[in-house]
Parts: C-alpha cells; sequence; structure tokens
C-alpha cells in the first residue's frame, strides 16, 4: 500500500511538472501587465494597484503586451512622448491578450494626470 501511496505521489508530481504554466490570478484590486502576448514573458506579470501613478516596471515598460485589470476603479496607463503625454483608459474587468498599445505603456495611475486621450 505504501509503495502504491509513493508511486501515485510521484506521477501527480511529474505530470504537473510537465504541464504548462498558467497565468498567476489577478488579485481583487489589481493590474497586472505582461511582457509578452497572451499573459506571458520574462519575470511574470508586473502588478499595479490603485491609487497613485507608478512608472512601470522596465520589464513592461514600453513593452506591455497584455494586461488584465481586476481594479474596481478606471486606471489609465500612461505615454510620455516629445509632444506631450497620452492616457488609454482601462476600465474594470479589461483585459487585452495582445495590447495595441504595448509600445506606449510608460506607466498607470489612477487619473489621467493631465494626458490627452490617445
Amino acid at each position: 500500500m505504501r509503495s502504491l501511496v509513493l508511486v501515485s505521489a510521484l506521477v501527480a508530481a511529474l505530470t504537473s511538472a510537465a504541464a504548462p504554466s498558467t497565468p498567476a490570478a489577478v488579485p481583487p484590486g489589481h493590474v497586472y501587465f505582461w511582457p509578452a502576448p497572451n499573459q506571458m514573458g520574462p519575470g511574470g506579470a508586473w502588478d499595479y494597484a490603485p491609487p497613485g501613478y507608478r512608472e512601470a516596471d522596465p520589464r513592461v515598460r514600453r513593452h506591455a503586451y497584455s494586461f488584465d485589470s481586476h481594479a474596481s476603479v478606471t486606471v489609465y496607463a500612461i505615454s510620455y512622448g516629445s509632444g506631450g503625454c497620452l492616457y488609454r483608459a482601462i476600465r474594470p474587468g479589461d483585459h487585452s491578450e495582445n495590447w495595441e498599445w504595448a509600445q506606449k505603456f510608460d506607466g498607470v495611475g489612477d487619473t489621467t494626470m493631465g494626458c490627452r486621450p490617445g
């Protein structure tokens, strides 16, 4: 009986080790940004939780190819450029597997920070 339990445990461990990893569940109140499409990428997700503004982590700055928002409020992706700054609203429940704003993303905040819609 003991050897059967050990074999079952070994099979379960090997099966879970071979299974592809799935993205981490986004906790309520947070927005996750990933450096690759489909909620993937080296280092995993970068986490933002309102309030306030945060500069994007270098892994996702100008490289946030997917996101998932479980924030309870609208947050704003911010992009800085030579003509000023732009914002893109991210509403509660919004997500993208291949975000068109990936190469514009510099940070995120809970206000538009005086930027123009982009």
